[in-house]
């Protein structure tokens, strides 16, 4: 039963996807480095007595570790040697070595990483690029979720299936194995850059310099150079460390990814890669975008986080293997909980923005990029939404208007997911709004690592229905259906929201 009554045109369905425990990566081991506190690397010692091993041991070690591990990763043998590599220059003699022993240095130098073992969450869900194969009416969909495992460090994972023509969902078969990217290379903008040392403020004289000398499209080489100039004039440029931080700092957090053709969509995981996401990659808002050249792409809003602050950025992809990341500026983009509309209006991008921490936005952008002030749209009034109001995902297109999905939280921490329809042309006008809740929790959702919640990061047209995943109480997902017509009809007339 929900804790409020849930509407006749919603139906819940009996998907549930749970964390997984055992799902996990493998990372570098760096013994005596792992911990929070300074301290060396036992690495020497550690190689010396691995290389004291004779052959018969060497055999039976790895032998059992093959046992053992090799069902929970695609590779296992490519792991170890990609971590031996990166301690070659540690080893004399490394040539001489065989393959046992480079394979279980290796092992030795490796850890598993749990990544959903807490939570399996806040999902969005798009149309897949590829719908070919399927029956007439249906549609392939990809699900975007946070994962969140150990050290409560979040990630992006997917997963795909298939949405009959009445409404009928079937999953893939759940990732056997985890595969994660490598990086590619990045070719940057001078105007991001730009946008964001502005955001950061203080003294532009040197970060001028540096901009100067850069084309409008550059690599990571030509920032080299322009920062050698730079450094060449450190004895009469104050602060020109703190400039060079900055520029690297920017630079690390716009980077490409690419995974293996050959893998599994299901199997892909993003994991932090930046400064500003050591913490975690939180609430991936996907959205299925139309370009003006009528092809389509796929963009992602999401919070990085590092510990201390937060920051909203932006990932794109046209395949789901390789994904481009960028940081977005401006004051529309100074909070959580950005959501992309999935068109152009006019010549401008648009966007729904949390500026406030507690109302509901739109900014528009020139270049998706840097987001313009922000224009209130909708302020916590309803009873189930006055601690505060956001939005759960992407603008939905439908003839009547911009339907966006909502969250209000209300007494003792309640999260509902509610809607607003918005003007065609003009997004900035409210035609209508909810008065009740579309979802609230029921009473097996509302227990979890925080209770009592109920999001989403973006629902799904098929049809007439509305495919709308949700997260419960921050640690499994599932999924309800909700007759469009019927909830465009119960969306009460409002009145527009002056704003001066």
């Amino acid at each position: 039963m929900s804790l409020r009554e849930d509407p006749a045109w919603v139906q819940r369905s009996e998907h549930v996807l749970r964390p997984n425990i055992g799902r996990v990566i493998s990372r570098i081991y760096l013994p005596g480095q792992e911990i929070a506190q300074e301290g060396s690397s036992r690495a020497p010692a550690i190689l010396e007595r691995v290389l004291a091993l004779d052959d018969a041991q060497v055999a039976d070690q790895l032998e059992s570790l093959r046992k053992s591990f090799s069902p929970r990763h695609r590779d296992l043998q490519a792991i170890w040697q990609a971590h031996f590599a990166l301690l070659r220059h540690r080893i004399a003699g490394a040539g001489r070595l065989s393959v046992n022993q480079r394979d279980l240095i290796g092992a030795y130098f490796t850890q598993e990483f749990s990544i959903e073992s807490a939570a399996l969450f806040n999902p969005s869900m798009v149309q897949h690029p590829d719908q070919s194969g399927i029956l007439e009416g249906s549609t392939r969909f990809i699900m975007t979720l946070r994962a969140v495992g150990e050290g409560h460090i979040s990630s992006i994972e997917f997963r795909t299936g298939v949405i009959s023509a009445i409404g009928i969902i079937v999953f893939d078969p759940l990732p056997e194995f985890s595969v994660l990217p490598e990086g590619k290379p990045v070719t940057y903008s001078r105007m991001a850059f730009e946008q964001v040392l502005n955001d950061l403020g203080g003294d532009q004289t040197n970060s001028d310099f540096v901009l100067e000398s850069l084309p409008e499209l550059f690599t990571h080489r030509d920032l080299d150079r322009a920062l050698d100039e730079l450094r060449e004039q450190r004895l009469t440029r104050g602060s020109a460390a703190r400039t060079i931080d900055r520029f690297e700092w920017i630079a690390a957090c716009s980077y490409g990814i690419e995974f293996p053709s050959t893998s599994p969509l299901q199997e892909r995981v993003i994991m932090p890669r930046s400064p500003d996401e050591t913490h975690g990659i939180e609430d991936v808002r996907m959205v299925r975008f139309h370009c003006d050249d009528e092809s389509t792409k796929y963009f992602g809003t999401y919070t990085a986080y590092n510990g201390r602050s937060i920051a909203s950025h932006l990932i794109e992809t046209a395949d789901f293997a390789s994904f481009d990341v960028t940081q977005m500026t401006g004051p529309g983009a100074m909070n959580k909980g950005m959501a992309l509309f999935p068109r152009r209006i006019g010549d401008s991008y648009y966007a729904l923005s949390r500026a406030d921490r507690e109302s509901n936005y739109i900014t528009c952008s020139d270049d998706m990029h840097h987001w313009y002030e922000p224009v209130l749209i909708q302020m916590p009034l309803e009873s189930w939404e006055i601690v505060q109001l956001g939005n759960c995902g992407s603008p939905i297109e439908t003839p009547a208007g911009w339907l966006v999905l909502t969250h209000g939280v209300g007494p003792m921490r309640q999260y509902s997911i509610g809607a607003l329809l918005l003007d065609l042309e003009d997004p900035t006008i409210v035609i209508g709004q909810l008065t009740t809740p579309i979802l609230t929790a029921t009473e097996v959702e509302r227990s979890g690592y925080v209770p009592n919640v109920v999001y989403s990061c973006g629902g799904m047209l098929h049809g007439h229905l509305l495919v709308l995943p949700y997260g419960c109480s921050d640690t499994e997902t599932r999924i309800a259906l909700v007759d469009l017509d019927q909830l465009l009809h119960a969306l009460q007339p409002s009145e527009t929201l002056e704003t001066s």
